[in-house]
């Protein structure tokens, strides 16, 4: 963190393929002069507002727009108003939203769209958690698949349930509860859409994929707090980043703590 009483900022590389970088900052003095990215820079403004030029028009995000900045178009950024402003940044690689799109990122950078400003605000916050990564890429995937329905002006075409797919997908989450799988590859694995396998699973079990995952390790978390491991080893050996991932999500699903389930054993 860097931070005096005007400019804050914070950057880092999370292990989630298709994010270069999150940038947080908060900006009152600083006035960024043309510059051009190599990925798309995703923008939201947590407060204030931004004005910037793409393209030789100028733009602002504010409220719950956000602006898509497409890679290799030069732009500027400056605070639009004396009080300056808070931002949140995710920068894109190509490889998950192509350089096609980047006319079309061009000729409308800023979206007015709550549902996409709430997915990239969820994303953030699942960015600044360990351990989370399979519910970032998920989010991720959401969000790219808004993307392309904005950019390309037209919603994409309705597909009907597939039940047996997330089926397929549930067997093989439970084939890998510890160890983890990527959306990537079970997509891979299933031939099939990451988007779709997300929508899939989740119409048929009512809850998106993580969520299951997180569920089964807790599950399996069960009976080795039980046999009186220590929570440290359980956490490991059933796919938690450490020992605070695994007491977050047990709470939340169970209402206790492992330390207070474990000691809740009656003696035998």
């Amino acid at each position: 963190m860097v931070a005096d009483a005007v400019e804050q900022v914070r950057a880092w590389q999370p292990r989630v393929p298709g994010i270069v970088e999150v940038f947080h900052a908060r900006f009152v003095e600083h006035v960024y002069p043309m510059h051009a990215h190599d990925s798309w820079t995703l923008l939201i403004v947590d407060e204030g507002a931004v004005r910037y030029d793409l393209d030789r028009h100028e733009y602002g995000v504010l409220g719950s727009a956000v602006s898509l900045l497409p890679p290799h178009v030069p732009h500027n950024g400056q605070a639009a108003t004396a009080h300056g402003f808070r931002k949140r940044v995710l920068y894109l690689d190509t490889g998950h939203l192509p350089e096609t799109m980047i006319g079309s990122a061009v000729d409308t950078p800023t979206f007015p769209d709550p549902l996409l400003h709430l997915r990239i605000r969820q994303l953030h916050t699942v960015l600044s958690t360990p351990g989370a990564e399979f519910e970032a890429t998920e989010r991720l995937t959401l969000i790219h698949d808004r993307l392309d329905t904005l950019l390309r002006g037209t919603d994409p075409p309705a597909r009907h349930p597939n039940p047996r797919l997330a089926h397929r997908l549930r067997d093989l989450l439970d084939s890998h509860a510890t160890q983890g799988i990527s959306l990537d590859q079970a997509a891979a694995e299933l031939h099939a859409d990451p988007t779709h396998l997300i929508r899939a699973f989740g119409r048929e079990f009512g809850m998106p994929p993580h969520r299951y995952l997180i569920a089964r390790r807790v599950d399996l978390a069960r009976p080795l707090l039980l046999s009186g491991m220590p929570t440290r080893d359980v956490a490991a050996a059933t796919g938690f980043h450490d020992q605070p991932h695994l007491t977050k999500h047990f709470k939340r699903i169970l209402g206790t703590t492992p330390a207070r389930y474990a000691r809740s054993a009656a003696p035998t």
